[in-house]
């Protein structure tokens, strides 16, 4: 498996959980502390904190820290993250066009011309 794959499927497993879903949502407004972002999706703080490393470690997400408070942990939705995913469902729908226009043709060609091919 290639690492694009690789990444592609660590994106999807990291998605596939409703709560981290909710956490990007909250985050395309602008970054966050993790306080706020376990009070927006309704979690307590240790189950965001484990949300969060998996959104971190597939790379959806990345972490700073403030200048004034070292401890506190700001999050943000990692610029690029989603690059080739979005790139592999470009091309997993073009190949789905393809076959489906195909699948058409082939339905509305008359009965006597498929008898020809």
């Amino acid at each position: 498996m290639s690492a694009a794959a690789e990444r592609i499927d660590d994106v999807f497993a990291a998605l596939a959980d409703p709560h981290r879903r909710r956490v990007v949502e909250v985050l395309r407004a602008g970054p966050r502390p993790a306080g706020e972002l376990a009070k927006a999706v309704g979690l307590a703080p240790p189950a965001m904190s484990r949300h969060l490393r998996t959104l971190r470690r597939s790379g959806v997400v990345e972490e700073s820290h403030p200048d004034f408070d070292a401890r506190v942990r700001v999050y943000a939705l990692k610029a690029g993250a989603m690059d080739e995913l979005k790139a592999w469902l470009e091309e997993t729908e073009r190949m789905w066009a393809a076959q489906l226009l195909a699948f058409k043709a082939h339905l509305e060609t008359p009965p006597a011309e498929k008898d020809e091919a």
